[in-house]
């Protein structure tokens, strides 16, 4: 009978550079609203992939845009004013 062996050092060892550094995970937070927006905005999209588009159809899309934009120009006031010298905005 053959044994199946796993190489559990292969599989399962991660070298550090690997990992994502704090400075990544910041930034992944600081982009989340963005990405949850575009998610949602997605969403949408999906339901009227296999019909036309309803009026209320039409409404959550354009809610769904706007949102995803609104988070998009929040980020980029937010690492504008990050940059700015003296904490000016």
């Amino acid at each position: 009978m053959d044994h199946i062996v796993t190489v559990q050092d292969a599989v399962t060892a991660f070298a550090d550079f690997m990992e994502p550094t704090d400075a990544e995970l910041d930034a992944i937070e600081r982009e989340m609203p963005v990405i949850l927006a575009d998610v949602d905005l997605l969403d949408v999209h999906i339901v009227t992939l296999d019909r036309t588009p309803t009026e209320v159809d039409e409404r959550r899309i354009r809610r769904a845009r706007r949102r995803a934009l609104a988070a998009r120009v929040a980020l980029v006031n937010l690492a504008a004013g990050a940059s700015l010298p003296g904490g000016a905005a």
